[in-house]
């Protein structure tokens, strides 16, 4: 029986070392946020077409969508993921923590290996009943809010990023006044959905809550669907909000196992080009290809976007004071009880 093993084991690193069998692999799975299945829809029969037309090869991309905490601890756990296309830098920094993705992953692709970004914006029931203007409404006593839980949801952490940046700078740096603004917050929050989309659908279809907190991008694209037409929903872009980078990068660990490398890597490079940076802002993104920025200058709200590494140190120091166990979302989560 151990003479099998040893063999079959054998047989396994001859096969994962040749060049031949990473040449033939021809499906890879993304991984990716809750709410970017439409998104990733558009895009990936696109690249499909675009692989074929440059290497005469076909290809198949399957498709995974979830909050990218969750996401993550899936890969860690042992789930067969060659790219991330998360909503959230410190879920691939936990992967490169243990190894799956390369340490200088953020240097891979441009832009900080990140194709696009976004912001947090507002979505408010029609003719704006409570003149929900700003982040500082959000706490009032009469407002109530939905947004995913910060501790499975990318999404929702840069919620709470834009509530805490907002309140730093009016307090001035004050912490103590800006974790009793954000406490207030996450007090007034009546669904803590795991992701995304069930935020919206506790909003929009459940008629929970007064103002769906979300990426802009989503908060646009429900008020325009013709699903949710009918209710009239309005957008309102706060003057400050938070920098919403949305990070790629190969798995590492899996990519050369399965001698995906390269099929992956062009997968993410291809969301840079031109051709898929228009495609973006379809989906009300904000994107870097300079010819697309100046073609679409006017799509979008003026808003200052703060970049919460600017103010609030490291993603492992966001990270560690924030999110992790027992950190501050713990601490004004249990005040809710």
């Amino acid at each position: 029986m151990l003479k099998r093993i040893v063999l079959a084991t054998a047989a396994v690193a001859a096969l994962s070392a040749s060049p031949v069998k990473a040449e033939e692999t021809t499906t890879i799975l993304n991984a990716s946020y809750d709410i970017s299945r439409e998104l990733f829809a558009a895009i990936t029969p696109k690249f499909v077409e675009h692989w074929k037309a440059t290497t005469g090869k076909d290809a198949k991309v399957d498709l995974s969508f979830a909050g990218t905490s969750r996401q993550a601890q899936d890969i860690i756990q042992g789930k067969k993921v060659d790219t991330v296309t998360f909503n959230q830098v410190t879920d691939i920094e936990i992967l490169a923590k243990r190894g799956l993705v390369k340490s200088d992953w953020q240097q891979a692709f441009p832009n900080n290996s990140s194709p696009y970004y976004s912001t947090t914006a507002f979505l408010v029931r029609k003719g704006n009943p409570k003149n929900i203007r700003n982040w500082d409404d959000l706490v009032r006593d009469d407002v109530k809010v939905v947004f995913p839980n910060p501790k499975t949801s990318g999404n929702a952490r840069y919620s709470y990023l834009g509530a805490w940046l907002y309140a730093n700078e009016a307090f001035k740096g004050d912490d103590a006044k800006t974790k009793e603004f954000v406490g207030k917050l996450l007090r007034n929050v009546v669904n803590f959905p795991t992701g995304g989309r069930a935020a919206t659908v506790a909003f929009a279809q459940n008629q929970q809550g007064d103002a769906l907190l979300t990426f802009e991008s989503e908060v646009i694209n429900i008020a325009r669907s013709a699903e949710y037409a009918s209710y009239g929903f309005e957008v309102i872009v706060p003057p400050v909000s938070v920098l919403a980078e949305f990070p790629v990068a190969v798995v590492d660990k899996v990519a050369d196992a399965r001698g995906s490398r390269k099929l992956a890597t062009d997968y993410l490079n291809y969301q840079y080009t031109k051709e898929i940076q228009e495609l973006l802002t379809t989906f009300n993104y904000r994107v870097h290809h300079p010819e697309v920025v100046e073609a679409v200058k006017d799509q979008y709200a003026p808003v200052r976007t703060i970049d919460p590494t600017k103010v609030l140190g490291t993603w492992d120091e966001i990270q560690e004071k924030h999110f992790a166990t027992n950190g501050i979302v713990d601490e004004l989560l249990a005040q809710r009880r």
